[in-house]
């Protein structure tokens, strides 16, 4: 098949959840189809994206979509009450040559990710895959809940317009996918339940138990510029490491990734490393004992998990972003909810060494049996083929 693949963004360097997933499905769809990426770009292209990107697209295309046109916009979607980040990545001039190169590249299929796109081919008659990746209605009302009043008000009218688009799109496009059930199961549609289940994987071939002397007692990644990691980092350094120290007065804990915002450098202290981008983020795993995701907002399943228990950690995390990962309990992964619970399973498995041990095995084989890149594309092709 010809397959045109529609996103946001330009899917390398892989510091976002949603270019790792589009990242990895096309370097697996492309073993069997022709794909042809089409992508947004609100910055500079890096410069080894394309020599990258060539070996899995027969054609790639990088639509440039500037700031001024995103103010227009932006403004235009208030008005007619559409989300707010519609107007932010849709651009006239990006529609006709969407248009254009859909026209002449003839595909058999158009796959385009998160609905912010969507308004872009929502209309044509080519056969067509929504993957709505999680469900970012809910994403946007759990920020509202954490907010100030003014953001909460602001964020409360990006929800039901999100809430409204996704209904809406649900209905244009021939198929529609999402990472998780949890995410499926808060769609606002009544055949949510034909939305497939399409979750992300892991590069077991890359991420994988690591032996090198711990330098760190505690890790938490992610893209340190997104609002739930910024959240979760404070929560983090602010409310449960604190409570660590009263027992374990030498733990060190580093907060690793990219575009770290300055809530997060402002946590930096004797205790707290935060790194900023890293050139291997593996570097950051097998550095510590424990990886920690104590997630509060956001949606979807969380890739810095999979990626952590696929190197071995004994992993915690919040019942949020354990209810897309599925992992049992107090066998596979620790739960926490107060900062005082969190606070405790880090504790345990400073202290009890085979317990971190057999937690962190069960995580690995869970991850191992459960989350493959292939799988999921496999699924994919038959959806589109379908």
């Amino acid at each position: 098949m010809k397959i045109l693949v529609l996103l946001s963004r330009v899917p390398y360097p892989i510091e976002k959840g949603d270019k790792l997933r589009a990242f990895h499905q096309i370097r697996c769809l492309s073993k069997n189809n022709e794909i042809v990426l089409v992508a947004l770009s609100e910055s500079k292209v890096h410069p080894e994206a394309l020599q990258i990107l060539k070996a899995y697209c027969s054609e790639i295309h990088i639509l440039p979509i500037g700031k001024l046109g995103m103010i227009r916009n932006v403004f235009k979607a208030f008005l007619n009450q559409k989300p707010l980040q519609l107007g932010y990545f849709y651009r006239r001039s990006a529609q006709k040559q969407i248009d254009e190169i859909i026209s002449k590249t003839k595909p058999d299929h158009i796959y385009c990710q998160l609905i912010r796109v969507s308004e872009y081919v929502k209309n044509n008659k080519t056969p067509k895959t929504l993957d709505y990746q999680d469900t970012l209605s809910v994403g946007v009302k759990r920020r509202a809940e954490a907010s100030s009043s003014f953001l909460r008000m602001f964020f409360m009218m990006e929800y039901k317009r999100l809430l409204r688009y996704e209904h809406e799109m649900f209905d244009k496009f021939r198929n529609t996918t999402i990472i998780s059930k949890p995410d499926r199961d808060l769609i606002q549609h009544p055949l949510r339940n034909e939305i497939k289940v399409i979750p992300n994987g892991v590069d077991s071939e890359y991420f994988y138990p690591v032996k090198k002397q711990k330098t760190f007692d505690i890790v938490f990644t992610g893209n340190m510029g997104y609002p739930p990691n910024i959240d979760a980092a404070r929560f983090l350094a602010e409310e449960i490491l604190p409570i660590v120290l009263k027992d374990c007065s030498e733990t060190k804990l580093m907060l690793a990734g990219a575009t770290p915002h300055p809530k997060v450098l402002a946590l930096q202290s004797k205790h707290i490393t935060v790194t900023g981008w890293l050139n291997d983020i593996r570097d950051s795993y097998s550095a510590s004992r424990i990886f920690i995701a104590p997630m509060r907002i956001g949606s979807g399943l969380q890739n810095k998990l999979l990626e952590a228990m696929a190197m071995g950690l004994p992993c915690i995390t919040s019942e949020l972003a354990n209810q897309a990962l599925g992992a049992r309990r107090n066998q596979e992964i620790l739960v926490g909810v107060t900062s005082e619970e969190f606070a405790k399973h880090i504790i345990r498995l400073l202290h009890d060494e085979a317990f971190a041990e057999s937690l962190a095995q069960n995580g690995h084989d869970f991850v191992q049996k459960t989350f493959s890149w292939e799988n999921s594309a496999q699924q994919l092709e038959k959806i589109f083929k379908s």
